[in-house]
Parts: C-alpha cells; structure tokens; sequence
C-alpha cells in the first residue's frame, strides 16, 4: 500500500515521503490517525498545496515537544506501592501509573509517551525511564518506587 506521509513517523519517514507499508498498517493506523493519505494522483496535488502548511503545523509541534522537554528534563517522581519485604511488588508500575504520576506533579504527559521497553516495574528502587515526546524528541526522567508504609 503505498501512502503520502502527513508527519515524521519514527522509523518510517519524514513529512511529504512517499512510503510503501503493508496494507494493515496503512488502513488501521496511518490513515486514521492522519499521519498519511493514500498517494493517489489527486491526494498527491492536494499535498503538495499544502505542503507549507503541513510544514509550519509540523515545525511548531516541535518547537513545543522541545519545550516541554526542557521543563520535564532532570524531573523525577516517587511513586508508593504495596510491596513485600523482599522489595518485590503486589502487582507493577506501568506506563500509566507513571504518566499519572508525572501528570499530579505539574507535567503534563500522556501514557503513551512513555516507553516501558522491558516491561512494567516489578520491584522497589530508582529506574530510568525513557519518554518520547516527539519522533525528535527524547528525554529521559527518574521513577522511584517506594513501599506503601502501613
């Protein structure tokens, strides 16, 4: 399926490529999320007229994911879970609790920013948690997890 990029996406491409992908990819979450168009003959004409548009909306959501890295960059969070003596967990932290947490301390970020690449935290301690806030822009910030006292 061959398809028009309306964004960068990670691994992909850059704005205005045109990207061969599988069908599946295509229809159920480049299209819909409007990350591209098909490339057809007159989706390709009305890309290329707003093309400037494209641009410009694509360089201010960089601008804005290279500011809030600034404010998020060197933050950390302690997050209380019920946990046994041994430091193991009664459950895991995962992307959600992380984000929430974040998010009550003035840092807006939302769950699927955050890359949990070895899975959710199984134990009590400091971990470095990578999170992505544009397919530029990375940032890395602290997650403590403590056990519930009581």
């Amino acid at each position: 399926m061959e398809l028009i990029l309306l964004e960068k996406v990670k691994n992909l491409g850059n704005l205005g490529d045109k990207v061969n992908v599988k069908p599946g990819y295509g229809r159920n979450y480049l299209v819909p999320q409007g990350k591209a168009v098909p490339a057809t003959a007159a989706q390709l004409a009305a890309f290329e007229q707003r093309r400037a548009e494209l641009e410009a909306k694509a360089g201010q959501l960089l601008v804005a994911a290279e500011a809030r890295k600034a404010q998020i960059e060197g933050a950390s969070v302690t997050i209380a879970v019920n946990a046994s003596p041994e430091g193991k967990l009664y459950g895991s932290v995962g992307t959600r609790d992380i984000a929430e947490a974040f998010t009550a301390q003035g840092f807006a970020l939302e769950k699927s920013e955050v890359i949990q690449a070895e899975g959710p935290i199984r134990a009590i301690g400091e971990f470095e948690v990578p999170v992505v806030l544009h397919a530029d822009v990375q940032v890395t910030v602290k997650v403590i997890v403590v056990a519930e006292k009581g």
